[in-house]
């Protein structure tokens, strides 16, 4: 037997539980189809099992896309406030972290359950374990799946990208987009740990889970934030922010001492101008281990003022060509995705197939780290329920 529906939802995540909610609040009789066995499993996994489920200082400015005006209308249309006021009717206890970024007190469990109850006093219904392995439309969309056939005249596809197969990604939402000739901006992995050449890991292998603030740059864009030595290359809050905006052959810069002249004692003086010192003073900066490493490095071959000048120069923009980034397995979430020119952006419904919407993280639109993909998954996910 055929289920009738007036909406279907592929994806049971963040943006495709909100967009069920909108809808069902709208009297809407709605189905949300899941591939895995339970509904939010990276919500559950995220801010380190608290949730980052969003950020106060939301601008379109903190997103990624070949548009960057697309997001404007859905995150000004479904802000961190309309978030926060669901999360204080259902008195759940947060704080905020650094830079705005919000977070449960307890347990990400809350936000999930949350989710849940409201799609429950919505009437939505959620099917787990439902693997969807036909898709047509002819006027509906008729879906054939592990649970039957389930038919509806408005179809929301909020399957995820590809980052972290180990929760279940896979490429379906790009393969429907595929099917009706809807075009894909190249997706690559984005908030990842970057990569280093065998031999630059072995200059620094050594000092894995050594951690200093840097500034990480490519370009305009800059992020002030910790650096993480790892056994690879190169990880932590700033690296993963700037390796959104980083392509094979780019190299990126360090600010190795944000705001602080490390060397100028040095110029001052004709007595410890050395390795010594400089590792010294290095020290007063970042951990003693990486001091001694990178003096080491970098020491010039006499101690002239020109020469100390220049290696201050080179602490405030250290090179680094990253060999590549750590995939999809680690990845926080996948950047590219749906072309945006094929959307509206108010209710992010296919400008050439009438019903098929397109939210949340397979669309091209990638936030920074900190709560703003959350954020996207919430206003996109609102705006398609709004209109389902």
């Amino acid at each position: 037997m055929t289920q009738p529906f007036d909406a279907i939802i592929l994806g049971a995540g963040a943006a495709g539980l909100m967009c069920a909610i909108e809808a069902g609040k709208r009297g809407r009789r709605v189905a949300v189809l899941e591939l895995a066995d339970r509904p939010g499993k990276k919500i559950l996994i995220s801010g380190g099992g608290r949730c980052n489920f969003t950020n106060i200082h939301c601008r379109p400015e903190n997103f990624l896309s070949a548009n960057p005006h697309f997001a404007k209308s859905a995150l000004a249309r479904y802000t961190p406030e309309h978030f926060l006021a669901l999360i204080k009717k259902h008195n759940i206890a947060y704080h905020e972290k650094t830079l705005g970024q919000l977070f449960c007190d307890h347990s990400s469990r809350q936000i999930l359950d949350m989710l849940l109850a409201e799609c429950a006093d919505a009437g939505v219904e959620i099917i787990v374990g439902t693997r969807t392995e036909q898709v047509e439309h002819a006027g509906r969309f008729t879906l054939c799946t592990s649970k039957g056939i389930f038919n509806s005249p408005a179809l929301a596809v909020a399957t995820g990208g590809l980052s972290i197969p180990k929760m279940g990604a896979t490429s379906f939402g790009y393969d429907i987009a595929r099917q009706f000739g809807i075009n894909i901006v190249p997706t690559r992995p984005a908030l990842v740990p970057l990569t280093l050449s065998s031999e630059d890991c072995t200059k620094l292998r050594d000092l894995t889970g050594v951690s200093t603030e840097v500034i990480a740059s490519i370009g305009r864009q800059r992020f002030r934030e910790k650096l993480l030595i790892t056994h690879r290359g190169l990880s932590g809050p700033a690296i993963l922010q700037i390796s959104s905006y980083w392509t094979r052959s780019k190299s990126l810069e360090l600010d190795l001492a944000p705001e602080k002249q490390l060397f100028t004692p040095m110029l001052s003086t004709s007595a410890g101008r050395d390795a010594t010192r400089a590792a010294s003073l290095l020290r007063d900066t970042m951990p003693q281990r990486l001091a001694d490493r990178l003096i080491t490095l970098a020491a010039p071959a006499s101690w002239t003022n020109h020469a100390i000048q220049q290696l201050e120069t080179k602490f405030h923009r250290w090179p680094v060509t990253p060999s590549g980034t750590e995939g999809y397995d680690k990845a926080e979430v996948t950047a590219g995705g749906i072309d945006t020119n094929e959307l509206s952006s108010t209710t992010m419904e296919c400008k050439r197939i009438p019903g098929l919407y397109f939210i949340g993280e397979v669309v091209d639109v990638t936030g920074h780290l900190g709560g703003f993909n959350f954020q996207w998954a919430w206003a996109s996910g609102a705006a398609a329920g709004r209109s389902l």
